[in-house]
């Protein structure tokens, strides 16, 4: 039984997640190969931009850009599929210095034979400017990013150092609709044990989600919904979400990354 324990840690675990489809399934095996019960119940849906028109403009015009800086996979891809879409390859991006944020977004850009230039020892965005390898001042910096509801200290503090950031929508976030019939029973019946988080952005749409089904089933609240449920945050900022949505935060990975976030449940089990 305890070599059973040890290969499937989580075993008897129902975990929650809540990103987005295009991006859970490696999060979702990881979780699977500990001995979790997975469902998801994606609280994001990836979209191409509004308009491609200035992301092809800054494409275009990329010999202005002393530094390109992306801060997730999915600005990678949209990116990145904008450029080929333009006729153009990864030699057009020779001259560019790359800055990532996250072992995850390096990764991915690396799937391009693309190797970045610096990557911060922290994987959050404040850790990049803290670390950044040069002087900012006078640098023009192109940061394709989501169209709305991202976080704005990145830019703000890059150009408090005298850097020119231009920001372009490269992808938007939104939130679904409803919530999945499956896991709105699952959370009802207390079927659900964790449930995990891997930005703000997830949380205030799984809150708004369940407050609107909430609605139908007065005899709940949310409170009471997640009183069972333990609550695993991906880092700090989205802890601080969770407090302030949710009540609570049960588990916060020690490295912001969904392997660190693996691995704090892991430890959350043989402690408890």
């Amino acid at each position: 039984m305890s070599n059973y324990r040890e290969s499937y840690p989580l075993a008897g675990e129902t975990i929650l997640i809540t990103r987005a489809y295009q991006s859970g399934n490696s999060f979702r095996q990881m979780l699977e190969a500990k001995g979790a019960t997975v469902l998801e119940m994606p609280a994001l849906e990836i979209k191409p931009p509004s308009s491609w028109q200035p992301l092809d403009k800054a494409i275009n015009h990329i010999a202005d850009f002393h530094w390109l800086i992306l801060t997730s996979a999915n600005g990678v891809e949209y990116f990145l599929e904008r450029l080929h879409h333009l006729g153009k390859d990864i030699n057009y991006l020779k001259n560019l210095k790359i800055a990532v944020v996250g072992k995850k977004t390096a990764h991915f850009l690396e799937k391009y034979n693309i190797s970045p230039d610096f990557i911060p020892p922290d994987f959050i965005a404040d850790s990049l400017v803290t670390h950044f390898p040069e002087s900012i001042e006078g640098k023009k910096i192109l940061f394709p990013r989501v169209e709305t509801g991202g976080r704005e200290i990145l830019v703000q503090e890059l150009t408090q150092q005298g850097g020119e950031v231009v920001e372009i929508p490269a992808y938007q976030s939104t939130c679904p609709d409803t919530i999945d019939n499956t896991v709105w029973d699952a959370l009802v019946k207390e079927v659900i044990s964790i449930i995990t988080f891997a930005s703000s952005k997830t949380v205030r749409n799984f809150h708004y989600l369940v407050t609107q089904a909430l609605q139908t089933t007065p005899q709940l609240t949310l409170s009471s919904l997640l009183t069972e449920v333990a609550i695993a945050s991906i880092g700090p900022q989205t802890s601080m979400t969770c407090q302030e949505l949710l009540g609570k935060v049960d588990i916060e990975a020690q490295e912001y990354t969904l392997e660190g976030l693996v691995d704090s449940l892991v430890k959350k089990q043989y402690t408890s």
